[in-house]
């Protein structure tokens, strides 16, 4: 499960975030302000997207909480979770931001996309983890 889960969800990641966006260009804005986008969800009067756009972005990463510690245990703990995640979607939103055509760089995004990984982490992969290790 640890190194071909991790392979997988990297092929998921990549084919989800890493796409271009046509004809997105002149409604995408990049975001360099913790809490300018969350305040424009919350703003909005759907409440079913601004729970669609806050939700999915922390639940893409999520899966990072639990594999990372399955596949070493180096990734063991909430900071080295919060660490290494905050780096891997800090790069996803960087090449967003400045190769992907109708993608934008978002620090709200890398602030959810930690959060749903180190949540997780703390609820479901330390226990997944000592028990993979355990089986080992």
């Amino acid at each position: 499960m640890g190194l071909a889960g991790v392979v997988a969800f990297a092929w998921v990641i990549t084919r989800l975030t890493l796409r271009p966006e046509p004809g997105a260009g002149k409604y995408v804005h990049d975001n360099t302000h913790p809490g300018q986008t969350l305040r424009l969800y919350l703003d909005q009067p759907s409440v079913k997207a601004a729970l669609l756009e806050i939700g999915g972005n922390i639940v893409l990463l999520a899966p990072l909480g639990v594999l990372l510690p399955v596949l070493s245990n180096r990734f063991r703990g909430p900071l080295r979770i919060l660490l290494t995640v905050a780096f891997v979607s800090l790069c996803i939103e960087t090449v967003q931001g400045t190769v992907i055509a109708g993608r934008a760089f978002d620090a709200d995004d890398v602030i959810l996309n930690t959060l749903g990984a180190v949540v997780a982490y703390l609820l479901i992969g330390r226990r997944v983890a000592r028990w993979a290790h355990r089986a080992t």
